[in-house]
């Protein structure tokens, strides 16, 4: 069975003629089941962004490496590619549209003209590459008038595993086809209109056909990969007071450093270590510890060790730019365990790839900040247990031409 078209094409651009994501009256079909593609990564990872239709961006494919930076001026949309990146890893952690796209109706792309019935929409996908080969992920979403989805499609090496449609508007759901194999060649069922259905795909699958296994090995695959997201954007004028207690992992914002701080020290000397050493060149003055304390109130305050009978610095008393760096510095050199992350059960966390986002990398930093974390993060993504996306001035953060590091330049 040929795939059906969905009117889901990540390829092409919208125009005033075909307002993005336009309901598709269309009836899913699944092509047969496709030959057992080379196997990829240990590491289920992102490898590819693509933002077929979305703000500013129209028809736009990012290849996303180890490391990978995305430069340029300010309005070129470095930010809204890791906030979509962002966003489709809330979906697939589960969260609802309106949960991840609050402001569905301004990620339509510029420009974009309603058809006949009031209808705009966005489309978003990407590349998982892992254990099942290169797994494609293409996302239409409807934004006005009803935020839904109205077309989702799962492929690898060529072939459909998992298609849906909007073949009735006034149901709150889509028509999903994914390959069964077997007698039954194809499943059909409604899925919800709200979430992501490749994230539902291991709940409604058995497994018990060649072209089951197929169709949850490449959902678990993406859906892997996009869990392990950590996307973090440090607030320096939070991370000056002392922490509350709590579970001891790092926040998006990363105020509570000082509380973070108090556990790698307790818990991973040689991880401390290797922030006490990064400390040196990003923070002026000498370092010789970092350290944490319990206040009478419970909370948990931290400060720069100078070493022999100099006073140490509170956190509170240190620059932006040293604040910013040591909380990128903890981020790179930690994982998981650490992070405020959801990562999926499915795999044991040493067979998987936590993914850092950082918006404003380079922000605040002078040069030798930013090339200290450029060298935390070739040595930890070279162990291959985490990705870097990040954005920077036009510069590129002097990152052009180091080896290791790709640097993507956006243009107004």
């Amino acid at each position: 069975m040929d795939a059906t078209p969905l009117r889901l094409r990540p390829d092409a651009a919208p125009s005033p003629e075909r307002p993005a994501a336009a309901p598709s009256q269309e009836c899913p079909a699944v092509a047969p089941a496709p030959e057992r593609p080379a196997a990829g990564p240990a590491r289920p990872a992102v490898t590819e962004l693509r933002l077929s239709a979305y703000k500013r961006h129209r028809g736009a494919a990012f290849p996303l490496g180890p490391v990978t930076l995305f430069a340029g001026a300010s309005g070129t949309g470095k930010s809204t590619a890791l906030e979509a990146y962002a966003r489709l890893a809330a979906l697939a952690c589960g969260r609802t549209l309106a949960e991840a796209f609050p402001d569905a109706s301004d990620c339509v792309p510029d420009r974009a003209v309603a058809d006949a019935q009031g209808r705009r929409g966005f489309r978003i996908g990407c590349t998982v590459d892992g254990p099942a080969g290169p797994v494609r992920l293409d996302l239409a979403v409807q934004a006005d008038p009803e935020l839904r989805v109205v077309g989702e499609r799962l492929e690898v090496a060529g072939q459909t595993l998992l298609t849906t449609a909007l073949t009735d508007p006034r149901r709150r759901s889509v028509q999903a086809a994914w390959l069964t194999g077997g007698t039954a060649h194809v499943t059909r069922a409604p899925l919800p209109d709200d979430r992501l259905g490749t994230a539902l795909l291991p709940l409604r699958v058995a497994g018990s056909t060649a072209g089951q296994r197929t169709v949850l090995a490449a959902a678990e695959q993406v859906v892997v990969a996009l869990r392990a997201v950590f996307a973090c954007d440090p607030q320096p004028h939070r991370m000056r007071a002392p922490a509350a207690p709590g579970a001891g992992l790092l926040r998006a914002g990363c105020d509570n450093l000082a509380e973070v701080l108090r556990r790698t020290r307790d818990e991973c000397a040689t991880r401390h270590a290797a922030l006490v050493r990064a400390a040196r060149t990003g923070c002026t003055g000498p370092v010789a510890d970092l350290r944490a304390r319990t206040l009478a109130d419970g909370r948990v305050t931290a400060e720069l060790g100078r070493g022999g009978v100099v006073p140490g610095t509170p956190l509170g008393r240190l620059g932006e730019g040293e604040l910013r760096f040591l909380a990128l510095a903890l981020v790179l050199l930690t994982g998981p365990g650490v992070l405020a992350v959801d990562p999926a059960a499915e795999l044991l966390p040493a067979r998987q790839a936590l993914a850092v986002l950082a918006d404003g990398l380079d922000r605040g930093l002078d040069a030798r900040q930013t090339a200290e974390l450029l060298r935390l993060a070739l040595l930890s993504c070279g162990r291959g247990h985490i990705r870097l996306a990040g954005a920077v001035g036009e510069d590129g953060a002097g990152a052009r031409g180091l080896a290791g590091v790709s640097v993507v330049d956006l243009v107004a």
